[in-house]
């Protein structure tokens, strides 16, 4: 069981995602390598969404909610041999606080971490971090590889140079090297005891090694795999129906987890003066997009068709199946009221001498845009799709040149969406300003605090129940598709196994002779 070198194969990163810093990257091929080789307080279990122990023994959260104090498990080291220790805890934390303010709070880990006043160590094995106002998303986000642990030596070097892999984590596995766009390596670290109790191996990892490359063509990696050059094949997009046809054949098997957190939506300008400002227009949508047939369509008959803004691992996941059902009927009723009338032989609606025409802003690796249109065109409505570079969408979404907007975002919390959707901690503040009235925004992100603000899991669920019942009765968000994770595993490979994020944990897999 122990031993020999497992070959993987990812989606690239890019000159724009050149990044192994657990802080810093979003990049969900590089996530699943951090997580191999640095670990978090606490992990997430993926069938329940239960936060459990990990580095820490335990915790606490005082009343108010401002403050969490952690117990640190003993004899844990980083891969250089510093401890593990809450003066260590304490440098990751306030390296984190310095880089979200230095950055302006753009660093991705910086929403992991919001309220964060400061972290005080109480003794050499407790850790306490203080807020300045409640955040009871806190305890998840540190079981997310966003805030996995470094050695206090990794910050000696800059934010550029731990993004370029000058990191030492505690993980089952050591970085050996990171070279942008070409691939990761790994090896074993010995005397590893200190694993997530998520896994079923308690000791060093099986493996020896794992090498990692970067191959950007789907058709590649699949042949790769199918001739057995490869072990693992971890593409970015789900396979197409051919490719899993061809993945099967071969001997090798297929694992898929849908991502949680925010699925695959679109997001509508309601600002003045754009046909989607009409709550009846946003509304007559969701009946004219059949999101069944969509996923059949793009993916297969067997993908899981998507039920509302959050994809169903997503934790306080409430279905809203009924108010996507696909009617183009009651589309057509729906426009007929708002006066969008459709001439006997026109193709489109047309109200005060101007066609129904919404401008999708999509970029190249964009999914679904002509479906979409098809299916709009049916009922009366035309789609232009408009491609962009992430430039020009920054300049769109600040003019309010556009109609339509695609986003998501991976992390297994719904308090996920606060950033797209509250302008305060948006990513894009103009994205989060022109998707709501100013009315409904106000009543979103009371919703978004009160959820966040509770500690009772009872009232979060009842909260977060209601949010995803009015984000589709305003017509805030149009989901489209649940972001799956596939990966091609080849038969001589056991014990793989996804964390909570859609990620693959190494810890537990071996190579059968």
């Amino acid at each position: 069981m122990s031993g020999g070198t497992l070959e993987l194969a990812y989606f690239p990163d890019n000159a724009a995602f050149t990044c192994v810093d657990p802080f810093q990257t979003y990049w969900l091929e590089s996530r699943t390598l951090i997580r191999n080789f640095a670990d978090s307080l606490t992990d997430q279990d993926p069938a329940t969404g239960a936060i459990v122990p990990w580095l820490a023994t335990g915790w606490q959260v005082s009343p108010d909610g401002l403050d969490y104090t952690f117990e640190l498990r003993q004899g844990v080291t980083f891969a250089d041999g510093a401890p593990l220790d809450a003066a260590a805890v304490k440098t990751n934390f306030d390296n984190f606080l310095d880089l979200t303010r230095s950055s302006g709070g753009t660093v991705f880990g910086a929403s992991y971490i919001q309220g964060l006043a400061s972290t005080e160590v109480l003794d050499p094995m407790t850790v306490r971090f203080h807020f300045g106002r409640p955040n009871s998303s806190f305890l998840q986000a540190t079981s997310t590889t966003n805030l996995a642990l470094l050695s206090p030596a990794s910050f000696r070097n800059s934010p550029q140079q731990r993004c370029l892999g000058h990191i030492v984590g505690s993980g089952a596995f050591r970085l050996d090297s990171y070279v942008p766009e070409v691939g990761v390596s790994l090896s074993r670290r010995a005397g590893y005891r200190w694993g997530s109790p998520l896994d079923t191996n308690r000791g060093d990892a099986y493996l020896a090694k794992v090498h990692a490359r970067y191959v950007a063509e789907d058709s590649v990696r699949t042949g790769d795999l199918t001739s057995g050059q490869i072990d693992i094949d971890w593409p970015r997009n789900p396979f197409t129906v051919q490719d899993r046809e061809l993945v099967t054949r071969s001997g090798a098997y297929l694992r898929s987890r849908s991502l949680p957190g925010v699925s695959y939506a679109l997001y509508p300008n309601v600002s003045q003066g754009h046909p989607l400002a009409d709550d009846q227009v946003r509304q007559a949508l969701f009946s004219a997009i059949d999101i069944r047939a969509m996923a059949a369509t793009t993916y297969g008959a067997d993908y899981p068709v998507v039920a509302g803004a959050f994809d169903n691992t997503t934790p306080y996941y409430t279905p809203q199946t009924a108010k996507l059902r696909y009617d183009p009927q009651q589309a057509d009723r729906i426009l007929d009221a708002a006066g969008w009338r459709r001439a006997p032989g026109e193709q489109y609606r047309t109200k005060g001498g101007r066609n129904l025409t919404l401008t999708l802003l999509v970029d190249t690796g964009s999914i679904g845009g002509e479906l979409l249109q098809d299916e709009l065109r049916k009922v009366g409505v035309e789609l232009r799709l408009e491609t962009v570079t992430a430039a020009e969408r920054s300049a769109d979404l600040a003019s309010g040149h556009y109609d339509l907007i695609e986003d998501y975002f991976t992390r297994a919390d719904p308090g996920s969406l606060q950033f797209i959707l509250v302008q305060a901690l948006a990513n894009s503040k103009a994205l989060a300003r022109n998707s709501q009235h100013p009315e409904v925004a106000a009543q979103i992100a009371d919703m978004f605090t009160q959820a966040v603000q509770t500690s009772d899991v009872g009232q979060r669920q009842q909260i977060y129940a209601r949010l995803q019942g009015a984000l589709i009765d305003d017509g805030i968000t149009f989901p489209l598709f649940e972001r799956l994770q596939f990966a091609g595993i080849r038969n001589r490979v056991d014990g793989f196994r996804f964390t909570s994020e859609s990620l693959l944990d190494l810890h537990n897999v071996w190579k059968t002779r």
